[in-house]
C-alpha cells in the first residue's frame, strides 16, 4: 500500500512545514496533499514544496471549484507539474453551499455537473488538441451569457502541458463516488475499510457508464486516517474530536452538511445531530464530547506502537482488497516512521 502525508491548511499564521515533508519523501511516502478552506490555499505550498523535495508527488486535497475557473485551475496545475518533473496530481472538489456562495459569491448551482464540466475543461486544456471550446450545462467556453463583450476567442494554452496529469475527485457521496469512476483518474476520500466494498462497486458504476476501457487498472483509491503515537489512547482520541466537530457540527448548513451526513451514514444518526445541534449553538467543546469514541477510533489509528500495528492490519487488508493508498494526517517523526515501516515504503524512498 502507498502512503501519503496530509498537512492540510495553515491555520492563523502560515507555514509549510518543509522539513516534515522532506522527512516522508526520504522514507519513500507517496504523495504530500494540501487543502484549502478559507484561508490558506491548496496551490501556493506545493510550488514551493516542489523546490525542497525529490520523489514525493504533490498533490491537492482538494482544490475548490469555485475558488478559481477551469482554466486557471489547469494553468497552476500544469505550472506546479512542471516545476516539479511531472509530480503534481489535481484534487477537486466542490465544497459546500455555504462557502461556495458565501464565502466566493458563486452560484451552488448542480455541483456533480459543475465537476463534470470542469474536469471536461481541464483535461482539453492538458491535452492542447485544439483551441478549447465547451458546450456544458453548467460551465461554457467561451462565455457568452449576461455581460459578454461577443468577442470571446476560443484558445490553447501556450504552454505544454503533460496530456495525462491526473486529475482526482475528493468525495465521499455515492453520486459523486460513481462520477469518480466514469470521469476522474482516481480518488480520495475519508472512508473506513468496511466500506471498501460499498466504494468500489459505486466507482465500478462509473466505470461501467464511461465505457471506455476504465477499470481499477488505471485509477488510484486512496483513503485517510489521523496517526498519533501515544501510550494514552482516550486523550489522542480526545485531540482530533474539536476538527472533527468543526466539519461534522459547523461546515455546512444545518439542513446540508456532507460531513454530518456522512457520520449519519456509518451508523451514528443520533450523536451526528447531537453534535451540529451543540455546535451551532457555540458549544464547540460539549460538541467534540459528543463524538463517541469508537467513531474517532474508527478512523483513526492510535496508540503505542503495538496497537497502532494491529490497527493498521485493517488497512492493509483493505490494500489487499484494492484500496491503493492511505493519506495520514501525522505529526510526530517517529509517526512517519513507524507507518513506513508497516506499509513497506523505505524500499521506494530516494536515493
Amino acid at each position: 500500500m502507498k502512503l501519503a502525508l496530509s498537512i492540510g491548511y495553515a491555520g492563523a499564521q502560515m507555514a509549510v512545514p518543509v522539513e516534515h515533508v522532506q522527512h516522508a519523501d526520504r522514507l519513500g511516502y507517496d504523495s504530500v496533499w494540501t487543502g484549502e478552506a478559507y484561508g490558506s490555499d491548496a496551490m501556493t505550498p506545493l510550488a514551493y514544496l516542489a523546490g525542497f523535495t525529490k520523489q514525493i508527488r504533490l498533490a491537492t486535497g482538494i482544490i475548490q471549484l469555485a475558488a478559481r475557473t477551469p482554466a486557471n485551475a489547469a494553468m497552476q496545475a500544469a505550472t506546479i507539474d512542471g516545476m516539479s518533473n511531472g509530480r503534481f496530481i489535481c484534487g477537486i472538489g466542490v465544497s459546500g453551499p455555504q462557502i461556495v456562495e458565501g464565502w466566493y459569491g458563486q452560484p451552488w448551482g448542480n455541483p456533480s455537473e459543475r465537476i463534470r464540466d470542469y474536469v471536461a475543461i481541464m483535461k482539453k486544456i492538458f491535452a492542447r488538441e485544439a483551441p478549447v471550446t465547451h458546450d456544458g450545462s453548467e460551465i461554457s467556453l467561451p462565455y457568452t451569457g449576461p455581460g459578454s463583450s461577443g468577442l470571446a476567442k476560443p484558445l490553447r494554452p501556450i504552454l505544454h502541458m503533460r496530456p495525462d496529469l491526473p486529475i482526482w475527485l475528493g468525495s465521499f457521496t455515492p453520486k459523486n463516488l460513481r462520477l469518480a469512476g466514469e470521469i476522474a483518474d482516481g480518488l480520495t476520500g475519508g472512508f473506513v475499510p468496511g466500506e471498501l466494498v460499498r466504494v468500489r462497486a459505486s466507482i465500478q458504476q462509473g466505470f461501467d457508464k464511461a465505457g471506455n476501457g476504465k477499470s481499477f487498472r488505471n485509477f488510484e483509491l486512496f483513503s485517510g486516517a489521523s496517526v498519533v503515537i501515544t501510550n494514552d489512547v482516550k486523550a489522542a482520541l480526545d485531540s482530533i474530536k474539536p476538527q472533527r466537530a468543526l466539519y461534522i457540527g459547523g461546515m455546512g448548513a444545518r439542513t446540508k452538511n456532507f460531513h454530518n451526513e456522512r457520520m449519519i451514514k456509518r451508523g451514528y444518526p443520533e450523536e451526528a445531530a447531537r453534535v451540529q445541534e451543540l455546535y451551532l449553538a457555540g458549544r464547540k467543546d460539549e460538541a467534540a464530547a459528543a463524538i463517541p469514541d469508537e467513531f474517532i477510533d474508527e478512523e483513526a489509528i492510535v496508540g503505542p506502537p503495538e496497537r497502532i500495528r494491529e490497527k493498521f492490519r485493517a488497512w492493509a487488508d483493505a490494500g489487499e482488497k484494492g484500496l491503493d493508498g492511505l493519506t495520514i494526517s501525522a505529526w510526530q517523526p517517529e509517526a512517519l516512521e513507524l507507518m513506513a515501516d508497516l506499509a513497506g515504503t523505505r524500499e521506494f524512498a530516494p536515493a
